[in-house]
């Protein structure tokens, strides 16, 4: 009797610990050839750190992988990819100064011995966006390209260098559902060709769509390994946090104790407009309003101008013509810190780019944009006692989940992370909160919580301006939507009014 083959991938009883804090503790996973794995968990549940392990970027402290039945010592990246383990991380591994194709060459001796050979990597680049349906340039440097496209080219990178055993962590966080379409039917012919891919991912009708057999990871231990047939969403959800949990909608918020008074606009945008540092307009004579006690929504596929909007309304980028009025103030050409003391929060799209310094302690993020006020600061002094005491309310009523104020906020989970910048923007009472992709890679339960925080402050009387390119969320929460196309608004409908079918048009550049 012929033996059955072995798992091309089999993880045993894998343990890594930071300190006292134990990240994976005995995680067995196995992962067959030409099946898609998904691996699911709360933020912080030991994914991302089991995968570190197997791209070669943590040594356990016990366990061992196999490779097709054969152990191997996977110390560097580079014996992983040798062996024909690819990653594609969440949280991108490019060099923003270098182009696409540098970014691919890389490590790899074959694209010359001393000179990369460019040219003929750009070329192999181009075929495989053309076949795969990912729109990137081979010489378009890292730091011009959207998030959304960086993205892509991690993913290229992956397709590039023909590893045998795929990871994609969160990978359609940043793509919109056309694209996830397309990479989904990439994932099933890599599969069909014999392909052990795993895929990480919140979202779990994704998971439902696509993949063969889940495993569930809860505080750094498997709780669950089943055929994905054979299970369902809620209950994957419940698996992963241990209690049912349901996205909070604006149905079920508390009605905004508005004042009388508050009938005029929080946040005025007039006839807006924006030009890139290569002249291009990147917003088209945008005009919006957003009330008190109201969130507005703003829809579109990514790269659509959605966030050079929200840039250029925080202070970020300049504004080429138009005018921002902010509780009754033109801020047009004001500075961030004037804008803050209006009443501005802002919830960035990219965390670790534009939100947090992950060097420093969790205590000194929160207070970043409020040291130089009292009571936090006297005569040029940080004072300590008044810092370290806003940090622990704000980790106590944002349940941030870490040892102390003094931890460092990079080896906080995203979800954690997330919750410290959502801290300190709304912790300061805000009038206005612009808030980017504020639930992007995060699971279901950190969602829940980032939206909760959303609609307390509605209820509280703030305005929300909600930039997303996840069309549920911006359906759960708004009161009013618009459609950005080309940098445009092209439409708008308020929540009485909403069709999804007429969103999808205008998102599509198409009259509704």
């Amino acid at each position: 009797m012929q033996r059955p083959s072995p798992p091309l991938l089999d993880m045993r009883g894998i343990r890594v610990t930071f300190g006292g804090f134990v990240a994976n503790d005995g995680v067995d996973l196995a992962v067959d050839a030409g099946e898609i794995h998904a691996l699911l968990g709360e933020n912080g549940a030991g994914k991302s750190t089991l995968m570190r392990v197997l791209a070669g970027l943590l040594v356990p402290a016990a366990g061992e992988v196999r490779i097709a039945g054969d152990i191997e010592p996977l110390g560097s990246a580079h014996e992983a990819m040798r062996l024909g383990i690819g990653m594609v991380h969440q949280h991108f591994m490019l060099v923003p100064t270098l182009t696409v194709a540098e970014n691919v060459c890389l490590g790899l001796s074959s694209t010359g011995r001393f000179i990369p050979d460019l040219k003929t990597a750009a070329a192999k680049i181009r075929d495989l966006a053309a076949t795969y349906g990912l729109d990137i340039d081979p010489n378009a440097r890292i730091a011009d390209l959207s998030i959304a496209g960086q993205q892509r080219v991690e993913i290229l990178k992956a397709l590039y260098r023909g590893a045998r055993i795929l990871v994609l962590d969160e990978p359609t966080a940043v793509l919109t559902p056309q694209e996830a379409e397309g990479l989904f039917r990439i994932l099933r012919a890599l599969a069909a060709e014999g392909t052990a891919i795993i895929f990480i991912s919140h979202k779990l009708n994704e998971v439902m769509a696509l993949t063969d057999k889940v495993t569930v990871l809860r505080q750094g231990k498997v709780v669950a390994t089943a055929l994905t047939a054979e299970t369902d969403a809620r209950g994957l959800a419940r698996m992963m946090v241990g209690a049912e949990i349901a996205l909070p909608k604006i149905e079920d918020a508390p009605a905004p104790g508005v004042p009388a008074e508050a009938a005029v606009a929080i946040l005025s945008v007039m006839d807006l407009t924006c030009r890139d540092a290569r002249g291009l307009v990147r917003v088209d004579r945008v005009s919006l309003a957003v009330g008190a006690g109201e969130i507005v929504g703003v829809a579109g596929v990514d790269g659509n101008g959605q966030q050079e909007l929200a840039e250029a309304i925080v202070g970020l980028s300049m504004v080429t013509s138009g005018r921002i009025i902010l509780a009754g103030v033109d801020v047009t050409a004001a500075p961030i810190a004037r804008r803050i003391g209006l009443g501005l929060a802002h919830i960035p799209e990219d965390r670790h780019r534009t939100a947090l310094v992950e060097p420093m302690s969790i205590r000194d993020n929160i207070v970043l944009e409020r040291i130089g006020d009292p009571p936090f600061s006297r005569g040029g002094w940080m004072r300590r006692d008044a810092v370290a005491g806003l940090a622990e309310k704000v980790m106590a009523a944002f349940d941030v989940r870490a040892s102390g104020p003094l931890q460092s906020v990079g080896t906080l989970s995203g979800g954690n992370q997330q919750k410290v910048v959502l801290g300190r923007a709304l912790s300061r009472d805000p009038r206005l909160v612009v808030a980017v992709q504020p639930a992007r890679g995060l699971d279901v339960g950190a969602t829940a919580f980032v939206h909760r925080q959303l609609l307390a402050r509605r209820a509280a009387g703030a305005g929300v301006l909600l930039v997303s390119t996840e069309l549920e969320e911006i359906l759960a929460l708004s009161d009013r939507i618009v459609v950005m196309f080309k940098g445009a608004i092209v439409g708008e409908m308020t929540r009485a009014a909403i069709s999804v079918e007429r969103l999808g048009l205008m998102m599509a550049g198409r009259a509704a």
